[in-house]
């Protein structure tokens, strides 16, 4: 038998006593940033778009949403040309949407506004519960795609799930010809807002004619006490296959580089964070090729970019499915500086990411079993339904003060 020695018990109780006491004192204040595309989020009003190019291009008025009963209440011109700001300056015009027919009361999805307030109730719990597991909170950041009007993100912010975090909405009409945008909820107790405004994407046909998509939407703020910019991004899709529509999505990552060398040139320890649906996967060219971020901390160069959907990519992890196969198109890209290589928490750093692909978001049954349980499928609805996509979310940490 073996004796057991008291002195080396205490010391060993004490040293762990100490590191016990040191670790409790390490607190840490925390940040959910979160995307979600929301899948056509259209409300049930007929509606269009009015520019007024009077006024600045960053003015939440200069386009909004007006109902299509109301084109005589506003004073209107003529207009032929392609929708760029220099274009419309000066000018008051109506810019008619193409997609909203089929989500009306008498479109072919019946939609009206008990299905409508459905959606947002399903989505905002969903939204509610990202990163809670470290937080204990719901996010403080969210970039929505696919939502028609500030309305549509108002009715979120204002839901049950989330009307308690008082949610601030950014929001900018684009010229998208679907009439779906981007847009940014924040909680007006964390973030306040220095600066929004919309990056438009040009892109053209091989005819020569414009083609429109979704704005950039930039949010610069101060996040507890931090700057910190978010980049809100939906991509042009893949219709008419993926490599024929690939340099519309080079374009936009083009577009969304010179954003960030445009801050990092006023700020080169700049900290920002590019979200959205890029309709691409890590490994594709319009993001490996125009930033050729790294995938881990350690990889990351200074003054560089990180991924870190790509991990989770290289493991099967997606957001989407199509014909059996998972794509991760929906993703965050950030400036080295939210980056640290020796667990340094002294401001905000990236602590984890995550795909929110919780059991109650697959389908179930079917053809699509096992992929994001989508509210439509054609024209026949579950009220079940969430989106086609399932939302990511990145964990910030810094040490409390």
């Amino acid at each position: 038998m073996f004796k057991i020695n008291k002195s080396l018990t205490l010391l060993l109780f004490f040293n762990l006593f100490l590191t016990l006491n040191l670790n409790a004192q390490n607190k840490y204040t925390s940040a959910t940033v979160a995307f979600y595309n929301v899948e056509n989020t259209f409300d049930t009003i007929k509606s269009v778009g009015y520019i007024n190019g009077t006024l600045p291009y960053n003015d939440p008025n200069y386009h909004i949403q007006i109902a299509e009963k109301d084109i005589p209440n506003y004073k209107t011109e003529e207009f032929n040309e392609a929708y760029t700001y220099e274009n419309i300056k000066g000018k008051k015009i109506i810019r008619p949407l193409i997609l909203q027919e089929e989500f009306l009361p008498n479109g072919n999805k019946r939609w009206n506004t008990e299905k409508y307030f459905q959606k947002i109730n399903n989505l905002s719990k969903v939204i509610s519960e990202l990163g809670t597991d470290v937080t204990g909170s719901a996010p403080v950041i969210v970039g929505l795609c696919e939502i028609e009007t500030k309305g549509v993100m108002d009715d979120i912010a204002n839901s049950k799930a989330l009307k308690k975090y008082n949610y601030g909405v950014v929001h900018f009409n684009s010229f998208d010809a679907r009439g779906v945008d981007t847009g940014l909820l924040y909680q007006k107790s964390r973030f306040r807002v220095t600066e929004a405004k919309p990056h438009p994407i040009f892109i053209y046909g091989t005819d020569g004619s414009r083609k429109y998509t979704r704005d950039i939407l930039q949010v610069t703020g101060i996040l507890d006490g931090e700057e910190i910019t978010f980049l809100v991004n939906h991509w042009p899709s893949r219709s008419g296959g993926e490599s024929s529509s690939r340099p519309f999505r080079m374009e936009a990552a083009k577009t969304m580089k010179a954003i960030f060398e445009d801050l990092k040139e006023k700020n080169p320890n700049a900290k920002i964070i590019a979200m959205g649906d890029f309709n691409d996967d890590p490994t594709s060219a319009s993001i490996k090729d125009v930033f050729n971020p790294a995938g881990d901390v350690k990889s990351t160069k200074e003054n560089g970019y990180y991924n870190p959907m790509l991990p989770l990519f290289k493991k099967g992890v997606g957001t989407l499915s199509y014909r059996d196969a998972w794509n991760l198109f929906d993703q965050f890209i950030s400036t080295s500086s939210l980056v640290s290589k020796d667990k340094d928490y002294s401001s905000y750093r990236i602590y984890k990411t995550e795909v929110y692909n919780k059991d109650y978001l697959k389908a179930t049954e079917g053809a699509y079993k096992g992929s994001p349980n989508r509210m439509w499928s054609g024209d026949t609805y579950r009220a079940n339904g969430y989106s086609d996509h399932f939302p990511v979310y990145t964990i910030l940490l810094k040490e409390a003060k």
